[in-house]
């Protein structure tokens, strides 16, 4: 029997009568996102997905590394399976381990007897395969308190299985099981970070980005389209909708006081998210907005912002500090790419001293100079639309 991947259920387990439709999300997720990486068989048993290469073209490494971006998996490690036998476990565990061994000072054994069949005890078990594998690296010294390397055993339903420390996998829900969203998707720190962490929660994810040529350039819109194309290693794929922006910005500019624009911008924006969300069955919109980042983040702006919209506003960095954005910007390898010296829509027509405290009632007085309806449909009929998928990268 061949080397596996053991991949730990997390929230999932707490589910009730409908864990089967959350792990039935999980299993299609994974088969999409190793599809590009050979043949593989994947199946769930006693919270556990397990994933077997199905020939010697499937690249085991790759899907590996893969699995640690599928949200749904809180953990996972490579093991060797091998039958239900005691000798065979831990002839299993010498070969299989050896690099490991050798290197470590010292080591324990764990064992886990899902099947209650198996006939010894876990404690048991643990003891036989540590003084098998005592015997077999004498420099290795056995410590069950602190050791360097612990040896885990699992005996399941259709195999034992051997292997060492699982890695952290992308925890959350599986990605789709959670319903449809729209998020709005600039050049910065922050939305692809918002992105991110809504996609965690298993919402599948239509990324919005308003560009506004000439003033931001083609290379402005190459990095949004770059940042989707990373987000699509934990979000699956998405398509980007790139909304034309140009002519509603100078229509503020013209038409309305400057210390409005950002505000009367940021309405617009919901406004066409909104019409984007209706057309693809989506039930939220998703913002990076951090509370008193900016001027137009304050409750007060938040609040003009948001009346324009019927639908949840999530914002998942409401009270995050900006370093722990930035921390997770890194970790989620958008960061670098975020910092591109490249100009936003946001920075257009910017005012120098923009409003903080609006009513709504002054906004929507300021806003009545605009033909709002005839803007957002211009703007809605010259979508491009963008596929993008993680096979890109």
């Amino acid at each position: 029997m061949t080397d596996i991947i053991l991949c730990k259920l997390g929230e999932i387990v707490l589910k009730g009568l409908n864990r089967k439709s959350f792990e039935l999300k999980l299993m299609g997720n994974i088969r999409r996102r190793l599809a590009p990486l050979g043949k593989f068989r994947v199946y769930c048993l006693q919270s556990t997905v397990y994933v077997e290469a199905e020939d010697e073209s499937a690249d085991i490494d790759a899907a590996f590394e893969a699995l640690k971006k599928v949200f749904g998996i809180i953990k996972l490690s490579r093991a060797a399976a091998c039958e239900k036998d005691p000798a065979a476990i831990a002839r299993r565990a010498i070969e299989y381990l050896r690099d490991d061994m050798l290197v470590a000072k010292s080591f324990k054994v764990e064992s886990k007897r899902s099947d209650k069949s198996f006939p010894m005890t876990s404690i048991q078990l643990s003891q036989y395969v540590g003084g098998e594998l005592a015997e077999a690296y004498p420099g290795t010294a056995v410590d069950v308190h602190e050791p360097e390397l612990t040896v885990y055993i699992e005996i399941r339903d259709l195999a034992a299985y051997v292997h060492a420390a699982a890695v952290p996998g992308a925890g959350g829900m599986p990605v789709g099981s959670n319903g449809t969203a729209v998020t709005l998707l600039s050049g910065g720190i922050d939305s692809p970070v918002s992105t991110y962490m809504i996609a965690k929660r298993g919402v599948r994810l239509i990324p919005i980005h308003y560009f506004s040529f000439p003033y931001t350039s083609q290379a402005a819109k190459e990095k949004v389209i770059e940042l989707a194309r990373l987000l699509t290693e934990y979000t699956g794929r998405m398509t980007l909708e790139v909304v034309p922006f140009t002519h509603i910005q100078e229509e503020i500019r013209d038409k309305c006081p400057e210390e409005y624009f950002t505000l009367i911008m940021r309405r617009f924006m919901m406004r066409i998210a909104e019409r984007i969300a209706e057309a693809n069955g989506a039930k939220a919109i998703v913002t990076g907005e951090n509370l008193g980042q900016v001027a137009s983040q304050t409750m007060e702006a938040m609040a003009s912002t948001q009346a324009v919209t019927h639908l949840p506003t999530l914002q998942p960095l409401v009270g995050m500090d900006k370093e722990e954005i930035v921390q997770m910007a890194r970790r989620i390898g958008t960061f670098d790419t975020s910092i591109l010296p490249y100009e936003d829509c946001c920075t257009v027509f910017t005012p120098r001293h923009p409003r903080t405290r609006p009513k709504i009632s002054e906004v929507e007085e300021v806003e009545a100079a605009l033909d709002v309806q005839a803007l957002v449909e211009e703007a809605l009929a010259g979508i491009e639309r963008i596929k993008l998928d993680h096979e890109e990268l």
